[in-house]
Order: C-alpha cells, then structure tokens, then sequence
C-alpha cells in the first residue's frame, strides 16, 4: 500500500526523472541505504497504519450531536439522588429520537413573513408536599389533524383543515372575570425528574410549564402536565450575546445561519414531542436582536400554528404570531424573599396595566414560592391565568 501525504497533483508523480533506468536503479539503492530516509520511511508506515486502524475501529456514532447541558443551572440536580434519569422513562411513542438520523427539510417549511437563601427549599423537600388541587385535565396530545410526520419521524405541528391551530387547541381554556390578569411561566423542566414533577403536581394549573426539549422522556412529561391541568410551551435554545462560550445545546439557533439551517433545527426541535401550544426562548441576546434571523422564527411559528412566550428578551418584537413577553424575571436573585418581592411586583404591573407576565426557572425555592403566592391571589383582587390568556398578535 501507498501512501503520499503531498498536496502536489497527482500528475506530478508520473512525471519521468531526467537520465536513463540504470541511474534510476541506483538513485533508488542509495536512498533505500540511507539510514535516514529508512526512519522516516518507517515512520510513515506506522502512521498509515494507525489512520487505517482508527477509520476501521472509530466510533460509527463520532459525528452525531453531542447533548452538553449545564445541569448545575437545574435546581438540585447536584444532590439529586442515584437513578433520577432512569425515573424519566423511555423515549415516548409521540417522541423523536435524542440523536436523529438525517435531517432534512419539511414539504412546506417556510410561511411568508414581512421584514438562595438558607431556607431555601429542596427538591426532596417539594416531594414530600401534597398534591395541589387541579382540576380537570387537558385533552391528551395528539389532537386529531393538527400533527403531521417531520423529517426526523416526530410530530410537527400544523393547521388544521378547519383553520384551527395548536394555539388555540392546546392552550389552557380561560375565562376572564374581570379582575387584572396575573400569570407565570416557570422554564428548564423534564432535566430533573424531582423538580418536574413538583412543578407539575404542587403548583395550580394556570401555572403555564414550559419544557427543554433535550429532555428525556418528553412527551411522558408533556402528557402529565397537561393531565394536571398545565398548559404547555416547548423551549428554543437561542445563540446568547457570549456564545460560544455560553453554549445552550447542538441544536441552538445561530443568529448568522442561513434560513434552511434554521428551519432544519427548529424542525428537529418541535418534532421532539406533541401537546404544546407554543415556544418559549432558551437564552438568544444574538438571535433575538437579529432581524432575518426572527423574521424566519416568526415565519416557521406562523406557518405551524404556534405562538411565542418569551422571558421578556423579545419584548420589542412583534411578529404575525400570538405573542407574549414577560415583565420579569421572578428569580434573577436566588432566595425566598427576592423571589416574593419579584411576584408582588407582577401584581402591582397587573393593577396598572390590567396584566401582567413573569418567568422563573425550575429552582426548588421558585416552585415553593410561587405555589405559596398563587394560593393567596384570589383573596388580594387579582385572577391567575395562563400565559396564553395574555398572547395576542
């Protein structure tokens, strides 16, 4: 076997040398000889050698995505006990694979779109509480006509025949009763079993719940928020301004990617599971300030039928989707009596501006404050709803 490491044509090689075949003969005695040339001869056979070894032996998998998320953000996953991700269960029947196989594009991908304190509670602590009344549940996903196969094999959702969007089917259902609206998304749940289902089974049901989509066992975990009563948003990891250093996951949406590429991971994305009525941001400083790169969010969301609940990084944003963005941020700083003040503050915007939305993360401390909060808003004048009651075009 040969093998040449020269950049040069392959016509160079062919090229005959000056002088006849016995000087030839001899040029090439003398090489062969010449200690030197003889080690580094040697050296290159065993570099051959290994190449061939590792192309035969690698890891067919070596080229998937790799899933780098940083748990530390995910409230008590450092003392989350032994066997916690294998609680999560199995990819579901609606779910599309971690790592998928080739991905492509829809029939129809684009839609046309104008230019902690000491007291802070544990995890242990929230699943020692008793569940929260709920009332009924929500229909279970996948609603008849409003799901069709991606590229990857998941459900990606779309517009019914009748006009009717997942939206407006898998909103929760709400009622206004005339009292300023209140309403709070908590984000980063179905990474730590504990916290999730703490969320899903201590907090009412206007408590709006969105989902990473790395999450394994997703649509388990869709499926039982909505039982719950928990409407449903799905998280977008978005490039943030100190990206890559900050990385949100192989499938984040790059401000500078071409609109296909874009559309190909959001695809991915939203094939991950059924039953949400819209998406949420993961981070996204960079893509969210970028003007094509939203006008082919928007695009995408408006052409699925879904609406965008953001945590207030696109509040100048309009678009031709159901939108709404938070006013706060409830747990920037992490304790009890921050977070308490940040909901006081929601209700104060609500009594001036009639509404009012926040977002907090899936910390222990957040959950239990705000399942405290929410038990008392009836009684000081104020109606909790779900933020799709506050998404408007």
């Amino acid at each position: 076997m040969a093998v040449s490491f020269s950049r040069k044509p392959a016509y160079a090689a062919a090229t005959p040398a000056p002088g006849g075949s016995g000087d030839l003969r001899a040029k090439l005695m003398a090489a062969v000889s010449n200690p030197f040339i003889g080690a580094s001869g040697a050296a290159c056979l065993f570099l051959a050698s290994l190449a061939t070894l590792v192309l035969i032996t690698s890891d067919p998998h070596a080229g998937s995505p790799v899933i780098r998320l940083e748990l530390t953000k995910i409230g008590a996953t450092k003392n989350a006990p032994e066997g916690w991700r294998e609680g999560l269960g199995g990819e579901g029947a609606h779910e599309a694979e971690l790592v998928p196989g080739q991905l492509g594009l829809s029939a129809n991908p684009f839609a046309p779109v104008k230019p902690e304190d000491a007291q802070a509670p544990t995890a242990e602590g929230l699943q020692n509480l008793p569940p929260i009344q709920q009332g009924p549940g929500l229909a279970q996903a996948p609603i008849a006509g409003l799901t069709a196969p991606g590229p990857g094999g998941g459900p990606l959702p779309i517009i019914g025949a009748d006009g009717r969007t997942a939206a407006e089917a898998y909103a929760r259902p709400f009622t206004p009763n005339g009292r300023p609206k209140v309403s709070v998304v908590i984000g980063g749940l179905g990474l730590n079993a504990q916290t999730t289902r703490a969320a899903i089974e201590t907090l009412p049901g206007e408590i709006t719940l969105s989902f990473a989509p790395y999450a394994e066992g997703l649509q388990g975990w869709i499926d039982l928020a909505r039982a719950h009563g928990h409407e449903v948003l799905l998280e977008t990891p978005m490039e943030p301004a100190d990206y890559p250093a900050n990385d949100p996951g192989p499938y984040t949406l790059i401000a500078a990617n071409r609109p296909e590429d874009t559309v190909r991971k959001l695809e991915w994305l939203m094939s991950r599971a059924t039953g949400y009525f819209g998406l949420s941001n993961y981070l996204g400083a960079r893509f969210v300030d970028n003007d094509q790169a939203m006008a082919t969010f928007n695009g995408v969301l408006k052409s699925r039928g879904l609406a965008f609940v953001d945590d207030g990084l696109a509040s100048r944003r309009a678009g031709p989707i159901p939108r709404a963005s938070a006013d706060r941020v409830i747990d920037d700083e992490l304790s009890a009596g921050a977070i308490d003040t940040q909901l006081r503050a929601l209700e104060t915007g609500a009594a001036g501006r009639g509404q009012s939305l926040g977002s907090g993360f899936a910390y222990p401390v957040t959950i239990n404050q705000v399942r405290i909060w929410a038990a008392g808003l009836q009684a000081r004048g104020m109606q909790l709803a779900p933020a799709s009651a506050l998404a408007h075009h």
